[in-house]
């Protein structure tokens, strides 16, 4: 199964949240009732008699499709279908507004705002699809933070994995040293794909198994250094200074580390990912993002505000719980899911 043919069966809520709420918008008054914001089809020039757009022609290219006019009722209806998927109010304000370019005053279908919108979607997310990077500094330390429960362990295992299915020497540091359950998922992951794992006893200082996994990385000639962390709520300060600790204690031992810190966000949890993406940048200094959780969720529209706002690469998303369940990043592949088009 291909990861879009995923995208497509798995983001079901999320797809038919906006792709039912077009419907429903173009519907409402594509007969020209309603709230008289629709208007009868124009005949252009040359379109008399049996040629107008009722004939053969117009069922051949569709303009039989119900059609509505796009106009600021049209536009506002759109507009709550967006922050309804969890777009933010900002940017489905901007995206509203481009789709109005060049399309206020003319009739649109329902297929032809969703391929609109899908373009739109595509056009903002495209600058931030970025796999992760991949350096010549050996060991490549990659600090994996989020919130609880957010999907960092499980998504470090599926890296580890695939980096390693690449070719690549990799370790995972154990960070979430308060967590028994997370060392043994981490364990698992590990022994699946032959990745050593490196752990300290429960409740040892996360900062100093960092420190011990580095020079380890160092001394096997790792390519990568994968660190899970204990999951933090952004507003607990005691929490977030202790991943701060862990950034000063990599840089000890090498001061270009980390260089990646990935925060791993949960989709389901919708606009909240805004305020902990702000929240972890400024505390961990974080330059990549992983969407995790998107199947089963009405909610992915927020990747969408969180590309519009910050700009942060997105590396990977992930839709299931198997290692192929976490792929790159592909905008078109997520617009098109994201608003249900064929």
């Amino acid at each position: 199964m291909s990861f879009l043919k995923k995208l497509r069966d798995r983001m079901f809520r999320s797809s038919d949240k906006i792709g039912e709420g077009l419907e429903a918008l173009v519907a409402d008054d594509a007969a020209g009732a309603g709230t008289g914001s629709a208007v009868p089809v124009q005949v252009a020039q040359g379109e008399e008699k049996g040629e107008a757009k009722g004939g053969l022609l117009g069922r051949i290219f569709g303009a039989e499709e119900p059609r509505r006019l796009v106009d600021d009722a049209m536009l506002e209806s759109l507009e709550d279908v967006l922050i309804g998927a969890d777009m933010g109010v900002e940017t489905a304000g901007r995206v509203t507004a481009n789709i109005a370019e060049g399309r206020f005053g003319k009739r649109i279908s329902t297929r032809e705002l969703r391929g609109a919108l899908a373009e739109e979607i595509t056009r903002i997310m495209t600058p931030v699809a970025r796999p992760l990077p991949i350096y010549a500094q050996r060991p490549q330390v990659v600090l994996v933070v989020g919130v609880n429960g957010s999907g960092k362990t499980t998504t470090i295992g599926k890296l580890a994995s695939q980096f390693k299915a690449a070719g690549k020497s990799v370790v995972i540091a154990a960070g979430d040293t308060f967590r028994a359950a997370a060392v043994e998922q981490l364990q698992v992951w590990g022994q699946r794909a032959g990745v050593p794992v490196l752990t300290a006893p429960e409740g040892s200082d996360p900062a100093s198994l960092a420190f011990d996994a580095l020079a380890k990385a160092q001394e096997d000639g790792a390519d990568l250094l994968l660190i899970d962390t204990a999951g933090r709520l952004q507003n607990r300060a005691d929490l977030m200074e202790e991943l701060a600790k862990i950034v000063r204690v990599l840089k000890k031992k090498d001061p270009s580390a980390p260089h990646n810190t990935i925060l791993v966000l949960d989709a389901t949890t919708g606009q909240n990912a805004v305020t902990q993406v702000d929240i972890f940048r400024k505390i961990a200094d974080v330059t990549g993002l992983v969407m995790t959780k998107l199947d089963g969720t009405a909610k992915g529209g927020v990747l969408v505000s969180l590309a519009d706002r910050f700009g942060l690469p997105i590396h990977a998303i992930g839709v299931g719980e198997q290692i192929d369940d976490l792929a790159p990043f592909d905008p078109e592949d997520f617009a098109k899911a994201l608003v249900g088009q064929e």
